[in-house]
């Protein structure tokens, strides 16, 4: 097994091949070695990130006890308002479900803020000092949560985890630093590889602070915050040890006069939909980076919205129970690790459209079979056909985006990208929520699966300028 020594003294040589190459690291195996030291920096970090998950309802019902009288009781009855107005039922497992989706789209409405701007500061300050502030920020907001004796404390920590989620489109930067163009495929598919097995352990860990907590009083989320905060810490002392700068200073962008019109044009919607803070690449390139941008705002706007409202379907029509729930998540993170570690990491460089067109095609049978599915073994065709193709879509088209743009604009470019990506997961939801409760879920689903041809007749319509 490799030592903490040889991990160091690897990242060295990646650095130094990095320099000598520009940017992308002789292929003797440095690159890989750098792809790993991301990948061990972002399993920390989202293992910490989705032990929350499980905690959400308890963590309502015990700020909704005590914080009645303060923001949480204000914010319920805006849930309320919501609930009532698309028809969900007034219990409180739904009230906490909308809640936590009110908080979450909240967090992704943060990244959309933050993402683009920080893979812009790295395009200047280099990946590694603003993946080190990242982890920082985040360290610091597990901190904030673990002495949140109020609702607000606890929305200010989650506030500030959410402009710190920066480090997903830098890591994707990273990866476009040091690999040349067939390793790049590998890189995206060992970030895919870090979630799926970020969420496969981080919420059983959840789960198990959650069954500890169980007729507890006060604070009990002290532990696992805890908990979080220690690996939050791990990841910013493993950064600091053995990151190395993977962007050189003769390649990065020279610091704009005009901070504030930068940062509106890393922020405008329209303006990142259209790609303008990108320069210096062709029209052609400009082109294509729009095209594949829309098309991941609009798989992630419908597949986000089944993936909140998976958990209504299940408990309404086949009386799921959070061990049930548990055990279908799962199946959806092996199923995800396999084709992500088995299939995704081997695709050649210039086949990723083919890759996510295959992948967006599984997804509408997927959405089809989980709408109309009965038995239990129905549903998890449709899960295990879901799995398949969010193990292939996202990795794909991040690669594809990973390989536009100068080398002082790589970080600019994955971040307004992933910033789009979370736009559509704080929006999705809210619409395939109202469409579920107030038409059904064969309804929500269907139309899910129609609106589904769209991205893929825009990716069908791309055409690949170049693959670096």
């Amino acid at each position: 097994m490799q030592t903490i020594t040889n991990l160091q003294m690897d990242a060295n040589k990646n650095l130094e091949g990095a320099t000598k190459k520009g940017g992308h690291v002789s292929p003797d195996g440095a690159s890989s070695k750098m792809m790993r030291v991301v990948f061990v920096s972002l399993l920390l970090d989202l293992v910490a990130f989705a032990m929350i998950l499980p905690l959400f309802p308890v963590l309502l019902d015990y700020y909704g006890r005590i914080d009645q009288g303060g923001l949480y009781g204000t914010l319920q009855t805006s849930v309320n308002g919501f609930r009532a107005m698309v028809g969900a039922p007034d219990t409180p497992k739904w009230n906490a479900v909308l809640f936590g989706g009110l908080i979450g789209s909240m967090f992704s409405f943060l990244q959309f803020l933050a993402a683009p701007l920080m893979g812009a500061a790295s395009d200047v300050y280099g990946r590694k000092p603003l993946m080190i502030l990242s982890a920082v920020g985040i360290a610091t907001s597990y901190a904030l949560w673990a002495v949140s004796s109020t609702f607000t404390i606890f929305v200010i920590a989650r506030v500030m985890a959410g402009v710190s989620k920066g480090n997903i489109s830098l890591s994707t930067a990273i990866v476009a630093d040091v690999a040349p163009p067939e390793k790049r495929g590998k890189g995206m598919a060992l970030i895919g590889i870090a979630f799926s097995i970020g969420f496969l352990i981080g919420p059983m860990i959840g789960a198990y602070f959650s069954a500890q907590s169980k007729g507890q009083e006060g604070m009990f989320f002290v532990a696992p915050a805890l908990f979080a905060l220690l690996l939050a810490t791990l990841d910013v002392f493993f950064l600091v040890f053995f990151m190395k700068e993977t962007l050189p200073l003769e390649r990065r962008a020279k610091k704009t006069e005009n901070v504030i019109a930068q940062a509106v044009s890393l922020i405008n919607p329209v303006a990142l939909f259209k790609f303008s803070a990108v320069r210096s690449i062709s029209k052609e390139d400009v082109g294509v980076l729009r095209q594949v941008g829309v098309v991941y705002f609009l798989y992630l706007f419908l597949y986000s919205g089944l993936e909140f409202t998976l958990t209504f379907l299940t408990y309404n029509r086949f009386d799921f129970n959070s061990m049930d729930q548990g055990r279908m998540f799962f199946v959806i993170g092996v199923t995800m690790i396999i084709v992500q570690g088995g299939i995704v990491r081997r695709f050649p460089p210039g086949k990723e459209v083919k890759f996510a067109m295959r992948g967006l095609v599984v997804l509408i049978p997927s959405f089809l079979i989980i709408g109309v599915a009965h038995s239990k073994k129905l549903l998890y065709v449709g899960i295990v056909l879901y799995s398949f193709a969010s193990a292939i879509v996202v990795p794909c088209l991040t690669s594809l985006v990973s390989s536009y743009g100068t080398p002082d604009q790589k970080g600019t470019v994955m971040g307004i990208f992933r910033s789009l990506g979370a736009m559509a997961r704080a929006l999705g939801p809210v619409l395939a929520c109202t469409i579920y409760w107030c038409f059904g879920a064969l309804t929500c689903y269907t139309l899910g699966a129609i609106a589904l041809v769209v991205p893929c007749v825009l990716l069908a319509r791309v055409k690949v300028t170049h693959t670096d």
